[in-house]
């Protein structure tokens, strides 16, 4: 009994202390920043201006500092107000980022969203996802499209992971982490010669019919850097960006494909196609990439801390 009564004077000195931010008021003053306007700021949350403006007032006497300076009609931020309303924006992400990580979750299970380049090799997927799949409690959300969106994904916390042929672009706006995952070799792959003779190259890629992958990919630009350098003009059949296709055409084609050998690993067992030459110097590459959060998904780090320690492969 004792002891409640000294921890109840504890939490109301602490009380008395320690200022309480009325998020409320915060919330308010997001807005307005956010729109530049009072009546806008007003009209978008349905209160009246003059409200908005006493709710302000009391975020600004809490803080000891004005927030907004008046340039005619519009209310334009002073350095105290955008310091404020960097503070707000990593309240609200947060609160976001909350909601997100902990909707549709069932009590003892585990979701993990991930978006994938549709062009990626779906066997590298299938490889890197393979410790989660039939896992009990866990349930995997897979997305595909193109990176660009899929990021916009990822920072609006719609995803935990993105997995691409290339590292996320810089940008000051976002906090992206690109992990190298795996690096797989490059090789050019055809259907068993008839009769089986010697692949010269690079001199039979000047008469050999070639399918490969499209211009935006960096394998493709280190493949045209080499032949630009054995001054070979290639013959080509096909250009494929989604490695689903890719995969089809080396089946069916009869010329020779560069592809990953990942991509066409079941079809080189068979016998089905043959590697007919490995280009040492090109290696496609894997990553995944994730945002700095303050609730990770541990599924994340799991599966990042196993690609690490197997090494890129």
């Amino acid at each position: 009994m004792k002891n409640s009564i000294i921890e109840a004077n504890r939490l109301i000195i602490y009380n008395s202390l320690v200022p309480h931010l009325n998020y409320h008021h915060l919330r308010y003053f997001w807005v307005i920043a956010s729109e530049g306007s009072m009546s806008r700021a007003a009209e978008r949350l349905n209160v009246s201006p003059s409200s908005l403006s006493v709710q302000l007032k009391a975020l600004e006497g809490q803080v000891g500092q004005q927030l907004f300076e008046r340039r005619g009609k519009s209310l334009v931020l002073n350095e105290a107000g955008r310091i404020a309303l960097d503070y707000a924006s990593t309240v609200f992400r947060s609160g976001h980022e909350l909601i997100e990580a902990l909707s549709g979750l069932q009590p003892g299970r585990q979701m993990l969203r991930i978006g994938a380049a549709a062009t990626l090799s779906r066997n590298f997927q299938i490889g890197f996802l393979r410790t989660l799949v039939d896992r009990s409690g866990v349930e995997l959300v897979l997305r595909s499209g193109i990176v660009t969106d899929l990021l916009e994904q990822l920072d609006a916390h719609k995803l935990d992971m993105v997995l691409a042929n290339h590292p996320a672009p810089p940008d000051a706006e976002t906090a992206f982490d690109s992990t190298l995952v795996a690096e797989q070799p490059v090789s050019l792959v055809g259907r068993p010669p008839k009769p089986k003779g010697r692949f010269r190259y690079p001199e039979d890629l000047a008469s050999a019919p070639l399918v490969l992958p499209g211009r935006g990919s960096a394998v493709r630009s280190a493949f045209d850097a080499l032949l630009g350098r054995a001054g070979v003009r290639p013959n080509i059949l096909a250009e494929v960006d989604d490695m689903a296709m890719l995969r089809l055409m080396a089946r069916e084609s009869h010329g020779l494909t560069l592809v990953p050998s990942v991509v066409v690993v079941d079809e080189l067992k068979s016998g089905v196609l043959v590697e007919r030459y490995r280009l040492k110097d090109i290696r496609e590459q894997f990553f995944a990439i994730t945002q700095r959060r303050r609730f990770p998904n541990p599924l994340v780090s799991e599966l990042l801390g196993s690609s690490v320690r197997s090494g890129p492969r």
